[in-house]
């Protein structure tokens, strides 16, 4: 027997954010971004409390990719406020930390669970639905993968709002993570009806809005914005229930080693991973024993408008399609492109400890074709 639970409560379009004025709690706890604060867009948030009368403390300790230096640090403010309700507002970092935070607390005060409402502040992550969370050990530049139910959100508000202002580049990087999430989420060992459901909807959308949301500065399309928005949330659904795979375990290493954006990092591997994954490669017309995962990346390729006239074909017109979104987008598409003072020597030094430590992360175990040592090596040379 398998189930398909959706615990978090998602608000969205129409103002969304006035369900902050609704909430029946005499206090609550804001984790948020450093630059949400100095923005002003914190003011989105407060400004509904404020009406309500509502108390707050506002906690923006908050780094990319956070240590668990800044998470022992965050458990110490939150246990000193003892809050009912936690508010993290922000991108991914800022919301795995609040996630980090009140497992910790918890697990301090197991009488002690707050309310969790989860705002994010850029289309990437799904973190605001999902179960997941990163923490880096900046010691040993390692990214560890938890999972916790503890970690998901009561709550989620998907504002249009509160990415307006994201620039261009931001919105690439974390459009691109949407999409590696939907993909990886797709073709997952465990993926079931309602992944795929969730998973080719999202993928639909960056198809049709991503490289709009892009353009977004230039054009002040709101509709795009939003869409990715909602992307995002669709894809952190799917790989909240399915997992994801090998992509997301080497740009992981990426991150910890290099400090790569982690949707940037994904992008440059995706197709890479696409390829691998099928057992494709660039003069491949034939697959006599083709993995189930081959049949799944086509159905997605056609699903969302590509062209192929087998199997074959629409696999590699998907993996083009991601580059090609990359170069509208004016991404790098290699390692090298994004960390020019390290020389290619230096990346191999570094390749048999990420291979090591990609092989170990949890996103790994669902991966639909087992990899090896070699075989990570191999993907992460070929994105250099």
């Amino acid at each position: 027997m398998r189930s398909c639970n959706l615990k978090t409560t998602i608000h969205f379009e129409g103002n969304s954010l006035s369900r902050l004025a609704t909430l029946d709690y005499k206090k609550v706890f804001i984790i948020a971004d450093p630059f949400v604060v100095s923005s002003d867009l914190i003011k989105s948030v407060t400004k509904h409390l404020d009406a309500s009368q509502i108390e707050y403390a506002i906690y923006s300790d908050v780094v990319p990719d956070p240590p668990i230096e800044k998470v022992v640090a965050g458990v110490a403010a939150l246990v000193r406020e003892m809050s009912p309700c936690i508010i993290a507002v922000g991108g991914g970092s800022a919301i795995d930390l609040a996630k980090c935070v009140r497992l910790f607390a918890h697990n301090l005060h197991p009488d002690y669970l707050p309310h969790f409402i989860a705002i994010p502040t850029t289309s990437g992550t799904g973190s605001e639905v999902t179960s997941f969370a990163v923490v880096t050990d900046t010691h040993k530049n390692i990214k560890h993968a938890l999972i916790d139910d503890i970690l998901l959100p009561n709550e989620a508000i998907l504002d249009v709002e509160m990415v307006k202002s994201v620039p261009a580049s931001i919105a690439a990087d974390t459009g691109m993570d949407v999409m590696a999430h939907a993909i990886e989420a797709y073709v997952s060992t465990e993926a079931d009806y309602f992944s795929d459901m969730y998973a080719e909807k999202a993928t639909s959308l960056c198809k049709h809005y991503l490289v709009r949301s892009y353009n977004y500065p230039k054009t002040h399309e709101n509709k795009a914005r939003e869409k990715m928005h909602i992307a995002s949330c669709l894809a952190g659904l799917a790989f909240n229930a399915v997992s994801l795979g090998i992509c997301h375990s080497i740009a992981h290493q990426l991150g910890a080693q290099f400090h790569i954006p982690h949707g940037r990092a994904n992008a440059i591997v995706l197709p890479n991973v696409i390829l691998f994954n099928s057992g494709i490669g660039e003069h491949t017309f034939v697959l006599e024993n083709p993995s189930p995962c081959v049949s799944k990346y086509a159905n997605m390729s056609r699903r969302i408008g590509l062209v192929g006239y087998d199997d074959i074909a629409c696999v590699k017109a998907l993996a083009y399609f991601i580059r090609a979104m990359q170069v509208e987008m004016s991404m790098p598409v290699h390692v090298r492109d994004v960390v020019p003072k390290i020389s290619f020597e230096e990346f191999e030094l570094k390749l048999d400890a990420m291979a090591e430590a990609a092989l170990l992360d949890r996103c790994t175990a669902t991966n639909p074709r087992v990899p090896t040592k070699a075989d990570i090596i191999k993907i992460l040379r070929d994105s250099w």
